[in-house]
């Protein structure tokens, strides 16, 4: 009996049926981790550009549009419908305007001020029009789920709420009117 054990056990360590099955189960994963990875940063660029974009197309109006005084709802809604890509954006952005003193050292805050699932709603921390020919700083910060939120490019961006912050910042002069 133990003779016949011993034979069969050598006849299953000789076979090499099983072996493009191991490789597979080994690299598969690594190749699926980088693709995915890969799509995500491939979303989370094209997120970005869109929300750059939106907000350099609508400083634009701001700026050309002399004599017009936007305010806050109407700049974020105007940011949001050219933002295609960037889903409940109405609820998952953030804008800040903050008057600059040209000669003087920036006065912006260092993190960006964005939505924060797990506090209660907060106001606009600074949002100022500015007068003719000051310098303003806008800046939107919008909060965006990860599609693969498993892969490791996910797992890497992502904060506490599981989101991600896209945030663009630009500079303009309120044009005389």
């Amino acid at each position: 009996m133990m003779r016949r054990l011993i034979s069969a056990l050598n006849k299953f360590h000789h076979q090499e049926d099983g072996n493009p099955t191991v490789e597979f189960a080994i690299v598969f994963p690594a190749i699926m981790l980088l693709v995915l990875s890969g799509l995500e940063l491939g979303l989370v660029t094209l997120k970005h550009a869109q929300l750059e974009r939106a907000v350099d197309l609508t400083v634009r109006d701001i700026r050309l549009n002399t004599g017009a005084n936007p305010q806050h709802d109407d700049i974020k809604a105007l940011i949001c419908s050219r933002a295609g890509f960037i889903s409940n954006c109405e609820a998952n952005m953030r804008l800040e305007m903050i008057r600059q003193d040209p000669f003087a050292a920036m006065t912006v805050p260092a993190n960006p001020d964005c939505t924060d699932l797990s506090e209660v709603a907060r106001p606009v921390r600074t949002f100022q029009n500015g007068l003719e020919n000051e310098l303003m700083v806008l800046r939107a910060c919008a909060k965006i789920n990860p599609v693969f939120p498993t892969s490791a490019m996910g797992k890497a961006l992502v904060n506490e709420e599981g989101q991600y912050a896209l945030t663009a910042t630009t500079v303009f002069v309120q044009e005389p009117s």
